[in-house]
């Protein structure tokens, strides 16, 4: 982040000087056609060439001079600008990396399922932002087998989700329907928002809808329970059709954000049922990379020049610790306390019988033939007592 407000800055002071360029170049320019407008104007009232004196003459050389003058300062200030222009270039080369190879050595990336397995995640990247075409693309050059059933989920919410932009509720509404049960399944307020979305539309048709309204909200029964203070505030807004809704006590109901949360509550709601995140694995693997790329860059140029780059030798495990925020936190995580390494699927935690948990390597290490002496207390257990913890 700091990189980027110093480059901000460094845009800022161009753009600046940029202006300031700009607006003496603007006024004097509009200054100089004035006065060859007015000069211009004396020398028609000059019958013949003869009545030409030297006094407009002199005025014509004075104004070629303030030409030139104003000329050569707006060409002096424009070669001014190649600097501060150059200086972006340089904070941009100085702030941020442009060699990231040092940071990509894993030689397991180039084996083929690993590149299958990046094509597959790329193409359903283009899946889910209705790019079908180009994921289609990509399925022929890349020799991918995708399945039609793994693309109609996404052709499907894709039209929905267009459908809504254009504030068409119908498919939506169908998709609901077809999923009602799932959807109570998650205690989903999908379907309760399409209705109130569109019960919300027909009163503002007026009092030409307002019967209309009426009998549509017999559509809210099924969720009277759970949303009984919603529904109390629409049934109150029918009182105030005839004058408008923005005149009312309710105008807040005509929000247009409703139309862009309904979006996004859909689009959670259908990946929850295909078992999707909301979030394309591409954008969160390039996003929590390029938090990470900071962290990694520094301790790599430590490394290099202390000359220990051995350390950093594990696939699948860092050097340091790289918090990426609450939003990239999927599960829990355990690192154990005695070989302060974070578990893996080779080594998992194990909870002892006392109750603390250790990794199956410092359990191996601590165990003493049949017996093992927990190290935060004083029990001891057998090493075939320990249990296998899944997070």
């Amino acid at each position: 982040m700091d990189a980027c407000l110093t480059v901000e800055r460094e845009v800022d002071k161009v753009l600046g000087k940029f202006n300031v360029v700009k607006n003496y170049a603007d006024k004097e320019t509009d200054l100089l056609l004035q006065n060859l407008q007015e000069i211009q104007e004396e020398l028609m009232q000059c019958p013949t060439e003869e009545d030409i004196g030297s006094p407009h003459m002199s005025l014509l050389k004075d104004l070629m001079k303030k030409v030139k003058d104003i000329t050569t300062k707006i060409s002096s200030d424009h070669k001014e600008l190649h600097s501060s222009v150059s200086k972006v270039g340089k904070a941009i080369d100085k702030n941020f990396y442009s060699d990231l190879s040092s940071m990509s050595e894993d030689p397991t990336m180039d084996a083929p399922e690993k590149i299958k397995l990046i094509n597959e995640v790329i193409c359903e990247h283009f899946l889910r932002h209705g790019m079908l075409d180009i994921a289609d693309s990509l399925t022929v050059d890349a020799g991918l087998d995708l399945e039609n059933q793994m693309k109609e989920p996404f052709i499907e919410i894709n039209h929905i989700l267009s459908a809504l932009k254009e504030k068409n509720l119908q498919p939506a509404l169908q998709w609901t329907f077809l999923h009602r049960e799932r959807l109570e399944g998650q205690r989903s307020s999908l379907e309760f928002k399409l209705h109130r979305l569109k019960f919300i539309e027909l009163l503002k048709g007026g009092p030409e809808k307002q019967l209309e309204a009426l009998v549509y909200s017999r559509n809210f029964a099924p969720f009277a329970e759970r949303h009984e203070q919603e529904l109390q505030i629409l049934m109150g807004s029918l009182l105030f059709v005839r004058q408008g809704l923005e005149n009312s006590p309710y105008v807040h109901l005509l929000d247009p954000v409703s139309w862009l949360e309904i979006g996004d509550i859909f689009t959670r709601d259908a990946c929850s049922l295909l078992g999707l995140s909301i979030d394309s694995p591409l954008s969160v693997s390039l996003n929590a990379g390029c938090a990470a790329i900071p962290a990694l860059h520094n301790i790599k140029h430590v490394m290099q020049q202390r000359q220990c780059t051995g350390v950093w030798c594990s696939n699948d495990e860092l050097p340091i610790e790289i918090d990426l925020g609450n939003e990239y936190r999927y599960h829990s995580l355990f690192a154990c306390p005695i070989l302060r390494q974070q578990s893996t699927e080779n080594n998992p935690a194990m909870r002892l019988a006392c109750g603390h948990a250790i990794s199956r390597d410092s359990l191996n290490k601590l165990s003493n033939g049949n017996k093992i002496k927990c190290p935060y207390c004083p029990i001891e257990s057998s090493p075939s007592e320990a249990k296998q913890l899944y997070f």
